[in-house]
């Protein structure tokens, strides 16, 4: 990367804030470290967006005031970092910021279809937690909305490796998702066929299961027939099992006869 003289500089989001310069941390304020973030997240804005954002419950003339004081502190501590064009705020193209590495790496997923970079973006998005700590409105939408473009990618992810017979990183995958949203029908049909696959029905069942007493617990619903069949023959083979552990009230030892409490 091009440092164009200020090093090279490397923002993380995901896990904790961090900014480096040439591997080194560098110490910033929180103030600045909400505008850094912001601008990594939303991209260019123009100061009244931000001010709205960061400042929300502040007069505009005090808002303006503390981008501006924001702006000054970071530029000083951490040159190079921010563009500042005026009305247009921007951190620079030559930062390097691990949320746009992965949604750069979703995009090609998505493009180029499955392949090696699979199990390399699963890994990355596995642990991916968008500033965890932070509760601020517009921080909140987008961690929801990083968990969404997670579910996503990890079910197409689930869904292409299972077709290609790849059913380690399908099931791997899979149940990702279902971390996510339990109650997401696609994941639970991609994580039982995985399992199914493997040759581990005892899995599939476990994960039939969980997904069986979480649907009825939280919404009062039984799966639904596509789940069922996924898992029919193992479910009656089950329900033969426990219907020849019951003692018939008849049985023939007893002569035809049903048993009777003799005290």
């Amino acid at each position: 990367m091009d440092d164009d003289g200020y090093g090279e500089l490397k923002l993380d989001l995901l896990g904790s804030w961090r900014l480096r310069r040439d591997g080194v941390v560098v110490h910033v304020a929180t103030r600045q470290q909400r505008l850094i973030a912001a601008l990594a997240i939303k991209g260019p804005r123009l100061r009244s967006y931000l001010v709205g954002l960061l400042w929300p419950e502040y007069p505009d003339s005090k808002a303006l005031e503390s981008l501006r004081v924001s702006v000054h502190l970071t530029s000083r501590q951490v040159p190079g970092l921010i563009v500042n064009e005026g009305r247009l705020l921007s951190l620079s193209d030559q930062v390097e910021v691990d949320l746009d590495r992965i949604r750069e790496h979703a995009r090609v997923l998505g493009h180029a279809g499955i392949g090696a970079g699979a199990a390399s973006l699963l890994g990355e998005l596995k642990d991916a937690q968008l500033l965890p700590g932070w509760y601020e409105d517009w921080v909140v939408f987008e961690q929801s909305r990083l968990q969404q473009d997670r579910l996503r990618i990890f079910t197409d992810i689930a869904a292409r490796s299972l077709s290609l017979g790849d059913c380690g990183t399908a099931g791997a995958a899979a149940e990702e998702a279902v971390g996510i949203e339990p109650l997401y029908e696609n994941a639970v049909r991609l994580l039982i066929r995985a399992e199914l696959q493997r040759g581990n029905p005892a899995a599939a069942l476990r994960a039939y299961e969980r997904y069986r007493q979480q649907l009825q617990e939280d919404m009062g619903l039984l799966p639904a027939e596509p789940v069922r069949e996924l898992l029919a023959t193992i479910l009656e083979r089950q329900q033969r099992a426990v219907k020849e552990r019951l003692v018939p009230a008849g049985d023939s030892w007893l002569g035809g006869q049903p048993a009777l409490n003799n005290f």
